[in-house]
């Protein structure tokens, strides 16, 4: 069973920034990428950003520019969140992808609030 624990979460002001990460019990390099997503209070899970095992990156449209994803060593992914607004505020999730479906973590809260 894959396990994947993200962190980082918590209450940030308006222009500030966070970093979550995400550790993997198994290598990221088993996976066909790694990815981000969120989900806010009434509404659906979305894409926030992915990564190949090849490195390639993809953003939503709506965080180009001001959130990074990346990832370090065999069981690392993070993602760092800039200039954060509180439309940014939702539950995290790190997300581990194959062909037959994604393992999910647990989730990390941000929120954004002055």
């Amino acid at each position: 069973q894959v396990q994947l624990v993200e962190s980082g979460g918590g209450l940030v002001q308006p222009g500030g920034s966070l970093r979550l990460s995400c550790a993997t019990s198994e290598s990221i390099f088993n996976f066909n990428a790694m990815g981000w997503y969120r989900q806010a209070s009434g509404k659906q899970r979305e894409l926030v950003a992915t990564i190949t095992v090849g490195g390639s990156t993809n953003y939503a449209d709506s965080v180009k520019g001001r959130f990074t994803i990346s990832r370090e060593g065999a069981n690392m992914v993070y993602l760092k969140m800039n200039n954060l607004e509180p439309e940014h505020t939702a539950v995290y999730y790190c997300s581990a992808h194959l062909m037959t479906g994604n393992y999910w973590g647990q989730g990390a809260q941000v929120a954004v609030s002055s």
